[in-house]
């Protein structure tokens, strides 16, 4: 479409949808692509156009304001709730629980990555779309940390070959930091710290390892972490610690 209103300065529309907590851009290219956005009343059919401001868009035919502030908040998920607004089998999400955890003022939230139904600890939720997914592109290399507890018998020896990554059933994991926690017994703590957040990787490289994982949680997340944060409740990250963060994601990731 043609408008003499689009600029070759400014941000690609998808950005600035982004920033404004609207959905990642990737979700936001594939709503431009189904019709739902529209600039000045017309509907939208390319993500490829640069605006200096929101103003005159539309997402299914509601006006969208300009990007907010960067917003980040630390949540500990307990097991049993989906990371999902809705769920087909009816069970129940983690928006059941935020609308009790967050401050009122949150507005639209996004989950930073995803935690199993049966995993707990560290979920990050933020209203930018654009951090969102650069936190979650495994080139970034933003490590994730989590504690499992597994049954069975393992050796700091063989979590140590970790480092150097696995590959199980064809699939390459990348490098893994593992240690076996002081204890005994056949049920042990192990923490581990990964950069890529692959679908269900710790638990795939335990059960690979023939261990069996009773319980898991995510503890740290970039440099975020769970701390003494009570289950089900929510806080927000301090802003310079988040702007700082961000500044770090732009010049390569965390490594």
């Amino acid at each position: 479409m043609s408008d003499n209103r689009l600029p070759e300065a400014g941000d690609r529309i998808a950005k600035l949808l982004a920033r404004a907590g609207v959905a990642s851009r990737r979700e936001i290219e594939r709503m431009i692509a189904d019709g739902r956005v529209s600039l000045d009343g017309k509907v939208l059919d390319t993500p490829a156009i640069k605006l200096e401001s929101l103003r005159g868009v539309s997402v299914d035919g509601k006006p969208v304001g300009d990007a907010e502030d960067t917003r980040l908040f630390a949540f500990h998920k307990p097991s049993g709730l989906i990371t999902a607004e809705r769920d087909p089998k009816g069970r129940p999400t983690i928006y059941a629980a935020l609308r009790n955890a967050l401050p009122k003022d949150a507005g639209r939230v996004m989950p930073v990555g995803r935690l199993d139904f049966n995993t707990e600890g560290l979920l990050l939720l933020t209203n930018d779309g654009e951090m969102k997914r650069a936190m979650e592109l495994p080139s970034s290399g933003v490590p994730r940390t989590y504690r499992a507890r597994a049954f069975g018998e393992i050796t700091q020896s063989q979590l140590d070959e970790l480092i150097e990554g696995v590959e199980i059933d064809g699939i390459r994991y990348g490098q893994i930091e593992a240690n076996l926690e002081r204890g005994s017994g056949r049920n042990r703590w192990i923490e581990m710290t990964l950069r890529e957040g692959k679908n269900r990787e710790v638990r795939l490289i335990l059960e690979h390892l023939g261990l069996e994982v009773n319980r898991l949680l995510r503890i740290g997340y970039g440099p975020f972490h769970l701390g003494d944060l009570p289950r089900g409740q929510a806080i927000e990250l301090k802003r310079g610690d988040v702007e700082a963060f961000k500044r770090d994601l732009s010049r390569g990731g965390r490594k």
